[in-house]
C-alpha cells in the first residue's frame, strides 16, 4: 500500500502543468522579451509565410511543428494580450491577456497553411476552453492569430468542417487578427529538445509530439522519420 501511494504521488507531480504555479521550471529570466520583428531581424525570414498558433504549453507545440517538413523555424512566445514585453511569470499570473503561443515560419512551396491547421488541430484539444489538461487558465487557451484575410477564410472553413465531422464537442479556438508576438525567454526555446527527461516534457509533451509524428509521418523532416 505504501508503495502504491508513493507511485501515485510521483505520477501527480509528473503530470502537473508547465507553469511555475503548476510545478514547472522555476527558472526566470529578467531580460526584456523582444518583439518578434526585432528577434528575427537579419535572419532572412521575410521570404517565408507566417502562422501564429496557441495550443497550451508552447514546449509541446513548438516541438511538434519543428518536425514538419517545410517548417523553417518555430519560436515560442506570447500573443493575444495587452501588455508590452510580457514575461513568463506575468503571463502565468493571467494578468496580461496573453496566450502561450508559437510563431511558425514556413515555406509555402513545401507546406500549406491549410496543412499546418490540420497539424494544429491534432497537436492539442481545441474543444477545451482556457486549458489543456492540467494546464488551466486563459494563457493555455486554444487560439489562432491570422496574418491576413486569406488565412481567416481558411481557418473558418477548417473549423466548420471539423465541427461537423471530427470532434464530439464544439471547437472553442479563439480566432483573431494577429497583433503582436513577444518572444519568450531564451530558456523556453527548444525546451523539449534540450530537456527530454524533464518530468512534464517526458510525461505530457512527448505523447503529444509523438501523436503528431505518427499522424503526419509522411511529411516529417527526414531526420525524424522512423
Amino acid at each position: 500500500m505504501k508503495q502504491l501511494i508513493i507511485i501515485s504521488v510521483l505520477l501527480i507531480f509528473a503530470t502537473l502543468g508547465c507553469s511555475p504555479k503548476n510545478g514547472g521550471t522555476p527558472k526566470m529570466d529578467n531580460t526584456k522579451n523582444p518583439r518578434i520583428g526585432n528577434y528575427v531581424k537579419g535572419k532572412g525570414y521575410g521570404k517565408y509565410s507566417v502562422a501564429t498558433f496557441a495550443g497550451g504549453c508552447f514546449w509541446c507545440t513548438e516541438a511538434s511543428f519543428e518536425r514538419i517538413n517545410g517548417v523553417i523555424d518555430v519560436i515560442s512566445g506570447y500573443s493575444g494580450g495587452n501588455t508590452e514585453h510580457p514575461t513568463y511569470k506575468e503571463v502565468c499570473s493571467e494578468t496580461t491577456g496573453h496566450a502561450e503561443a508559437i510563431q511558425i515560419y514556413f515555406d509555402p512551396a513545401l507546406i500549406s497553411f491549410n496543412k499546418l491547421l490540420d497539424i494544429f488541430f491534432v497537436a492539442h484539444d481545441p474543444t477545451q476552453l482556457n486549458r489543456q489538461g492540467n494546464d488551466i487558465g486563459a494563457s493555455y487557451r486554444s487560439a489562432i492569430y491570422y496574418q491576413n484575410k486569406k488565412q481567416k477564410e481558411i481557418i473558418d472553413a477548417k473549423i466548420k468542417i471539423l465541427n461537423e465531422s471530427t470532434f464530439n464537442n464544439e471547437i472553442v479556438t479563439e480566432v483573431k487578427a494577429f497583433d503582436e508576438f513577444w518572444v519568450a525567454e531564451e530558456y523556453h526555446q527548444n525546451f523539449y529538445e534540450i530537456n527530454p527527461q524533464q518530468s512534464y516534457v517526458y510525461n505530457v509533451s512527448r505523447p503529444k509530439v509523438e501523436k503528431v509524428m505518427k499522424t503526419f509521418n509522411d511529411i516529417l523532416k527526414p531526420r525524424y522519420k522512423k
